[in-house]
């Protein structure tokens, strides 16, 4: 388990998570096809070149699942309870088969529970690709397990 427990977040810090992945045009596929998106402008190219983008996006809602991925191991592996609620939720700038997406994760609220066993811990994720232009930015709340006794 590398993930925090609630009393580890602060509020105010910027977590960086040094993951990154490369995004592949069969990354973009599967997620379409498991996901039932048959939404041309992720999968057509002929229908792509011929808009403002003049190539295939990656789906918006792969990068979102990916930057969530990527902050995973920094946050709440193996420490969530579940995840509460992702708002929020921009795509500034496309992401485009090849680029290389990374993440970092800004807590900005964290509450107990009423029954003090847990915390909730909201954090604002943004997601970069190489050029650091941001491409994906959202809201992500988790119900976060207490530090247990030792």
């Amino acid at each position: 388990m590398t993930g925090r427990y609630y009393e580890d977040f602060e509020v105010g810090e910027t977590i960086v998570h040094e993951k990154r992945r490369t995004v592949s045009e069969s990354d973009n596929q599967r997620f379409c096809d498991m996901t039932m998106n048959q939404q041309p402008l992720h999968l057509d190219s002929e229908f792509a070149a011929d808009t403002q983008f003049g190539d295939r996006l990656v789906n918006g809602l792969y990068t979102m699942s990916l930057a969530v991925g990527l902050s995973i191991p920094d946050t709440t592996d193996g420490t969530i309870v579940a995840n509460l609620s992702y708002d929020n939720v921009e795509h500034p700038h496309p992401v485009f088969h090849g680029d290389t997406i990374r993440a970092q994760s800004t807590v900005t609220d964290k509450r107990e529970t009423s029954d003090g066993e847990r915390g909730v811990v909201t954090m604002h994720v943004e997601a970069f690709n190489q050029d650091d232009e941001l491409v994906c930015e959202f809201d992500r709340t988790a119900l976060a397990l207490k530090r247990p006794d030792e």
